[in-house]
């Protein structure tokens, strides 16, 4: 009886020690400096020279790529400096940063000082739970980042320090009743609208396609004096998957499309920022809109900026899914006006 009770304990550890060793593992973090390599894409339309497409003069272009297995999945990203210095998240539960670099020209070239984090628990262990950790859209206003979560749908702040980022320090009230939130069609933008404008500064969240008895895009001023909900007409088969303010104060919305038939699809539309208000129904502008024969993919972030001579900046992110079939993607657009 000694002799197996002797053998079972000694069992037991054996078991523990496999365990405590597979979760070290686990725990050990994937974070860190990451080298990437970087095309540049000339030609926005395959096999033309043409740059000007509507209202969006095409700067330049990079396809990135990477050794390092956790580089993708690019849900949002934000400026921290005028085209240069950026951050953003991935909606596999990583923050990412980096800068990127310009030839003498400004035609971007790569991406360069580019690093990754996991997203972790207020204990600061990685959290690697997919339905807790799909990150669809950020806002960054000074040292915080707002950023928008889908399958558990929340709305949360967080203090940005490169290389110690913590867990969230709070939840936001995202104002759209949570019933009306569809699984894996959550909130895709974040965004802060201008201070000097009628929003006041407030961030407004839009869902991806989480839609009404109508058919219609839920969206909501988070706070503010038109603080509230407001809808944006869903057309042509297209889900909103990012958005960032202009300086005059409208809301530029990315939007994406795809069907077997006619593949992948991308469109920029603009809503004008004196209508966006509670109960409004709002429709917009088409910019442009692209298909297969651009160099284009699943089209997921995007942000605008202003260039040090004053042009109007739009810059556009892949999320490639960790596929083999799709790319990761960087595109810059001058905003003609």
């Amino acid at each position: 009886m000694r002799t197996r009770a002797v053998a079972a304990l000694a069992g037991a550890a054996a078991t523990l020690a496999l365990y405590a060793t597979a979760t070290a593992g686990l725990s050990q973090s994937r974070s860190g400096a990451y080298e990437i390599a970087s095309r540049p894409i000339e030609a926005f339309r395959i096999g033309s020279t043409e740059t000007r497409f509507g209202p969006l003069e095409f700067i330049g272009g990079l396809e990135m790529t990477s050794s390092a297995r956790d580089f993708g999945s690019l849900s949002a990203f934000r400026f921290r400096g005028a085209g240069t210095e950026f951050v953003g998240v991935t909606d596999t539960g990583f923050w990412y940063f980096g800068v990127v670099a310009r030839d003498e020209s400004g035609t971007p070239v790569g991406f360069a000082d580019f690093s990754m984090e996991e997203m972790v628990d207020r204990h600061g262990r990685p959290i690697r739970d997919k339905m807790t950790t799909d990150a669809e859209g950020i806002a960054i206003l000074g040292d915080v980042a707002t950023v928008s979560f889908e399958r558990k749908h929340r709305v949360s702040e967080f203090d940005v320090e490169r290389g110690v980022m913590r867990a969230a320090r709070r939840d936001l009230d995202f104002v759209i009743p949570r019933h009306e939130l569809r699984q894996n069609k959550g909130i895709e933008t974040v965004a802060h609208a201008p201070a000097d404008g009628p929003l006041a500064g407030a961030r407004v969240v839009v869902s991806e396609r989480s839609i009404d008895e109508k058919g219609d895009i839920f969206a909501a001023i988070m706070e503010g004096p038109r603080r509230g909900v407001f809808k944006i007409r869903r057309g042509g088969g297209f889900d909103i998957t990012d958005g960032a303010f202009l300086p005059d104060g409208d809301l530029l919305l990315l939007e994406r499309s795809f069907n077997m038939a006619e593949g992948v699809r991308m469109r920029l539309r603009r809503l004008q920022g004196e209508d966006i208000r509670p109960g409004a129904r709002l429709d917009g502008d088409i910019l442009f809109e692209a298909d297969m024969a651009y160099q284009i993919d699943n089209m997921e972030g995007l942000d605008t900026w202003v260039r040090p001579d004053g042009a109007t900046m739009v810059s556009i992110v892949s999320d490639d899914n960790h596929s083999i079939l799709q790319r990761n993607l960087y595109l810059e657009f001058r905003l003609v006006e």
